[in-house]
């Protein structure tokens, strides 16, 4: 299986080492060379140097043979917007797209495209971390 991440910060080099692991071809695109450290000295995928918006940069980190792709770049706009290329563009059947405005995030999964928003999972973690502390019966609503 091949993968393309597209952002190695955090979240996007954690992805990539994971997909790796679990035995996937992985391309990662970041438009700082430095990244690539993140992915450490045994990383053996590939690298490309780029904004994930460019299409030759999306083209030699090989979108064109990627089975899901993982977009986590530090914009919400920019990840929306690879999200929707790598779709529509290159018919990538999974392609998983980190949003942190909830509102933003709910409006394009409601339009077919796969978010992930860590905001709201981090306000429901800690309501529930909340609510089982003071021993409050029930779920805490935003």
């Amino acid at each position: 299986m091949n993968a393309v991440v597209i952002g190695c910060g955090r979240v996007g080099s954690a992805v990539a080492k994971g997909l790796q692991a679990a035995g996937w071809d992985v391309s990662v695109v970041d438009e700082n060379e430095d990244a690539l450290t993140r992915l450490g000295p045994s990383w053996s995928g590939g690298f490309v140097v780029g904004h994930g918006m460019d299409v030759n940069v999306l083209e030699r980190a090989r979108v064109a043979d990627a089975d899901a792709a993982v977009v986590a770049t530090n914009g919400d706009n920019t990840n929306l917007v690879i999200g929707q290329v790598l779709e529509k563009r290159y018919e990538i059947p999974c392609v998983v797209v980190r949003v942190l405005d909830p509102a933003r995030a709910d409006f394009y999964a409601r339009r077919g495209l796969r978010t992930v928003c860590p905001t709201e999972t981090a306000i429901a973690a800690l309501l529930d971390t909340v609510s089982e502390t003071v021993g409050v019966s029930g779920p805490v609503a935003p």
